[in-house]
């Protein structure tokens, strides 16, 4: 029998396969329904949610407003989680914006105070830029498709901040003032030191005066940009929304106005889940079978990874076929790497290559430590998967267990390369006659 077509081999080819199909194409949980993601026009999966005070801005204007004052609330904070204490997270956001409408995933572009990053200037959810200072004066203008920021410390003398043009506004646009506030995201730690994340509700709120519209037609709107009032705290203590009186302007919202680092590669993030599991198994069979079955592994991870990824029909047919093959070459390098291990090589490689893909797939060891063992294991390899962005001006978890790998996916896959060279130079070991079935 040709050893390649050996029950054993195939048995396990077949379970490895199984482990990456199975849970790929299971079906998502979402409480029974999954919306879909809010995109922007050049199709980025974005956050667009906050409460707008807004009026019409034609091709030509603008708007001024001083902020008085910033203040939030975080609810339930670390460490015993029994209050609600004022205060604002970074990236709590509140300032004067002029935007597309009041579609979410419409082109914009802010003038804002942050939290705890300043002045910033934001548009289209990809662009962030600091403002220096710590001017109150606030100015946003428009010329056609030219969005120009402007910040004072008297309202007399100004300064040019930024500016960004938006391709394609409309002849009127909306203009006004804005707040959010995303998720309080503090890490719980899990007894081997791992992380968890956890995420409560908070509340920004930006109180303005000052406030003039140049070029502008028709009344003053309030409206949310996407759901809003739904939590106990608002609808008890503070609702999100404006209150206008005597000149002065208090908005209060949350939500958030970014790109969403997890969504539009979570399709193929989530459904390589089974990727480790199917790992383990093809390292004790290449420590088992000669150098043979890398090809095997490497058909079998391209029928198996591309039904997954196929399936979940994917917008770049580029990132598709660069984790499809990526992840299979990785695969077969590893139970090359497998093979050549020496006397122990089926221990040693289940510690040296599944084990830590293993381990940093889940919220188990600290995250130094699991981007560690992804630099420095060949599990670096599957950095070759990462489809994730990590964007400097959103909160998030940006660890090896929600899927962000340490290093870029060329660097991993040198990585793993090395492993497998500096093996295969050690030719008699290598070159092992097959005598396993």
């Amino acid at each position: 029998m040709i050893p390649l077509l050996r029950p054993g081999r195939l048995i396990a080819l077949a379970l490895a396969a199984a482990a990456i199909i199975v849970p790929g194409l299971s079906p998502a949980s979402c409480s029974g329904f999954c919306p879909d993601p809010i995109v922007a026009a050049d199709g980025t999966a974005v956050s667009d949610r906050f409460w707008f005070f807004h009026r019409e801005l034609g091709r030509e204007g603008a708007i001024t407003v001083r902020l008085a004052a910033m203040t939030g609330t975080i609810t339930y904070p670390p460490p015993r989680h029994d209050r609600i204490v004022s205060g604002l997270v970074p990236w709590a956001k509140t300032g004067i914006i002029v935007k597309d409408g009041l579609r979410q995933g419409s082109s914009y572009a802010a003038l804002m105070m942050t939290g705890r990053h300043g002045l910033r200037f934001q548009h289209d959810y990809l662009h962030d830029a600091a403002v220096p200072g710590t001017a109150r004066w606030l100015r946003l203008t428009r010329s056609g498709d030219v969005i120009t920021g402007y910040t004072s410390a008297d309202g007399a003398r100004w300064d040019r901040a930024a500016s960004a043009t938006l391709k394609g506004l409309p002849e009127t646009v909306r203009v006004g003032l804005f707040a959010a506030s995303p998720g309080d995201l503090t890490l719980r730690e899990t007894g081997l030191g791992g992380t968890i994340e956890e995420v409560r509700f908070t509340q920004a709120v930006g109180v303005f005066d000052h406030v003039t519209v140049e070029g502008s037609a028709g009344g003053w709107g309030s409206d949310s940009v996407g759901s809003m009032n739904e939590t106990d705290w608002e609808k008890h203590h503070n609702a999100s929304g404006v209150v206008s009186k005597d000149g002065t302007i208090k908005i209060s919202g949350t939500g958030d106005i970014g790109p969403l680092p997890e969504e539009g590669a979570r399709a193929i993030e989530s459904s390589l889940v089974g990727l480790p599991l199917a790992l383990l198994i093809l390292v004790v069979l290449g420590a088992r079978s000669a150098k043979t079955v890398a090809t095997a592994t490497f058909v079998t991870g391209l029928l198996a990874i591309g039904t997954v990824i196929l399936a979940q029909s994917p917008d770049s047919l580029l990132t598709a076929f660069r984790v499809i093959v990526g992840c299979s070459l990785a695969l077969a390098l590893c139970t090359v790497i497998a093979h050549g291990l020496g006397r122990f090589r089926l221990l040693l490689g289940v510690a040296l290559i599944a084990l830590p893909a293993i381990l940093t797939a889940f919220p188990l060891l600290p995250d130094p430590v699991a981007e560690w063992l992804l630099r420095v294991t060949p599990a670096a390899g599957f950095a070759i998967k990462q489809t994730l962005v990590e964007y400097p001006q959103v909160t998030a978890h940006y660890a090896p267990s929600t899927g962000y790998h340490p290093l870029p996916g060329w660097a991993g896959m040198a990585v793993l390369g090395a492993y497998a060279l500096i093996v295969m130079l050690r030719r008699d070991e290598f070159r092992s006659p097959d005598r396993s079935a």
